[in-house]
């Protein structure tokens, strides 16, 4: 196969409907919107989730619950997770990043005792620790440091 054979698959490609180019081509005049009506004039329509002045199901179903837009979202690293660091390192969030732990820092990282720590003398630096992390960590000689 050379460059200039290349083609797209059979059926791939669709050629744009083109309405309102005469009467022959079975799109023309309304161009598909029919005669009369809100939908067949231009800016016509109506919102999304209108159901034609009937109450809509957003209205309908019942509300529960309270969203906080001010709670912090946390990215969690547990312990076990820090065993790929070496003895004596100090685990940061672009240590954390590098690591391939983290993909992205949120408000802040918070450090939870889930697992067994095996490295020794590891400096720990979050915004968050719980009290079995913390605990873990410095029963391995390491340092714990909130930012």
């Amino acid at each position: 196969m050379k460059l200039h054979e290349l083609q797209p698959a059979a059926g791939s490609k669709k050629t744009r409907t083109r309405v309102g180019r005469g009467l022959g081509s079975g799109l023309g005049k309304t161009s598909g919107r029919g005669q009369k009506g809100q939908n067949s004039r231009s800016g016509g329509g109506v919102r999304s989730g209108f159901e034609g002045g009937q109450m809509p199901l957003y209205r309908r179903l019942p509300k529960r619950g309270f969203n906080n837009v001010f709670a912090k979202e946390y990215a969690e690293v547990n312990v076990a997770q820090l065993n790929r660091f070496e003895d004596g390192a100090t685990v940061d969030p672009v240590a954390l990043i590098e690591a391939g732990i983290l993909k992205n820092v949120r408000d802040g990282i918070r450090i939870l005792g889930n697992g067994t720590l095996e490295v020794k003398n590891l400096t720990v630096i979050a915004n968050g620790f719980t009290k079995s992390a913390e605990g873990k960590i410095t029963a391995a000689g390491g340092k714990v440091e909130v930012i």
